[in-house]
């Protein structure tokens, strides 16, 4: 279960796109050089942003790059999928069906040839498809528009009814839970 670093660069991008476009287009050369991330990997990176409909490019001089969509319709899970990262940490963990029918009919395993369907097993497979469904969730409930602004200081009140932008709290807030933590940037 890792977050790399396509998944981190895009949504840094697409934070800074939200902050700096005001209706225009803006470049990547300048979202390059602010958020210091190499001009030929953003334009990789947009290339899958704009396939997925996240943003909109506008050829021409004075051309660049804006959001295919208000801020706040576009999810942080919304950046991650368009450029194909994958953070379920359960991706890799896979009923082997020859397996479970060997373990069934008292045959043995070979090494190596799949997991074995125990109840411990089944337990942490079940566990960690959960923790997916919950970070998948907690991704689809925040914006751009959400963190945009979170940076500018501006209140920010949840589904709830209660401010996730008090002075008691850096925490963000998913509809799952009211809180879950400070997120690390």
């Amino acid at each position: 279960m890792r977050l790399t670093s396509k998944g981190r660069y895009a949504v840094r991008a697409m934070l800074d796109l939200t902050a700096h476009s005001k209706g225009n287009p803006v470049r990547l050369q300048e979202i390059s050089t602010r958020q210091n991330i190499s001009l030929h990997y953003l334009e990789q990176l947009f290339r899958k942003l704009r396939n997925g409909r996240a943003v909109k490019s506008v050829r021409g001089p004075g051309g660049g790059y804006v959001l295919g969509r208000a801020m706040d319709e576009i999810s942080i899970k919304d950046v991650l999928d368009c450029v194909g990262e994958n953070i379920n940490p359960a991706k890799d963990i896979k009923a082997n069906v020859a397996v479970a029918t060997m373990v069934a009919e008292g045959t043995p395993v070979p090494h190596g040839e799949g997991m074995a369907q125990t109840p411990e097993f089944d337990q942490t497979k079940s566990y960690f498809e959960n923790l997916g469904v919950i970070m998948q969730e907690y991704l689809a409930t925040t914006s751009l528009g959400d963190l945009t602004r979170k940076a500018r200081g501006t209140e920010v009140t949840n589904e709830f009814g209660g401010d996730t932008n008090n002075a008691q709290s850096n925490s963000y807030t998913s509809a799952i839970r009211p809180t879950i933590g400070e997120i690390n940037q």
